[in-house]
């Protein structure tokens, strides 16, 4: 079991969830395509990851230790100074304390640029200071360094619906549902993805329809987005679309 590991998926999780949404919160897109999503509450995502338990995902907690390597794998730990450092500088983001999160996950993407957390962590700060193209950039070094995390996908394509790149965002859902088809945010931020900026009312159904099948507690929200393109109104309540990270 990896710190770095749990770190990234649940920290992420809470983070993103807490105002910038994810998981637990919504955190995205507004229906415009100029509209800012809205900042990240300040979790943190562990430093290194791999794909686990899609409800892992989903938390709004922190993140804490424990996500286990793919079987038949086995990597040393991180040592005790690593994980000091990277719990710091998550403590910061938590607090919204962004100057000193970012200049202690920016240490960290210099002393270990294997890891994927501080890069993804990084992303985060930068989105919340509205620094798109350095955020798509921390996360596109985030899925290098971590290749079989979906949630990193998840937020590779909602950083890259930010800055208007929509097949880019496309394929970032759609990698992130390659990896875990279970793992429900994936789907629905990518019937967001058709219905307000593709304009494809009927793949965007298919998305939701996915997304509520994998949400047993049901999104009442979404539920009213499907009825409303299913009696011919796409564009009402449009504003009300948020991703989910």
């Amino acid at each position: 079991m990896r710190f770095a590991d749990s770190l990234l998926r649940l920290v992420l999780s809470a983070a993103l969830a807490a105002a910038a949404s994810g998981c637990a919160m919504f955190a995205g897109p507004p229906a415009s395509k100029s509209a800012q999503p809205a900042a990240p509450a300040g979790a943190a995502i562990p430093a290194k990851t791999q794909a686990t338990a899609n409800a892992a995902t989903q938390s709004s907690a922190p993140a804490q230790a424990g996500v286990a390597a793919p079987k038949g794998e086995s990597e040393p730990p991180l040592s005790p100074a690593v994980q000091q450092a990277f719990e710091t500088a998550r403590r910061a983001l938590i607090a919204k304390r962004f100057d000193e999160a970012e200049r202690g996950f920016l240490a960290l993407t210099k002393s270990n640029p294997e890891l994927g957390g501080p890069h993804a962590n990084l992303a985060i700060v930068y989105r919340h200071a509205g620094k798109l193209p350095e955020s798509v950039a921390s996360l596109e070094r985030a899925v290098q360094a971590n290749p079989r995390e979906p949630v990193l996908y998840n937020q590779l394509g909602i950083a890259y619906r930010m800055v208007g790149q929509f097949a880019k965002s496309r394929d970032g859902y759609d990698k992130a549902i390659a990896l875990d088809p279970n793992y429900a945010l994936p789907y629905l931020n990518l019937g967001i993805l058709y219905d307000v900026y593709l304009g494809d009312s009927e793949r965007a159904v298919a998305q939701y329809d996915r997304y509520l099948a994998l949400s047993p507690g049901g999104d009442d929200k979404v539920k009213k987005w499907v009825s409303d393109i299913r009696k011919r109104n796409p564009q009402k309540s449009l504003a009300s679309r948020k991703e989910q990270e």
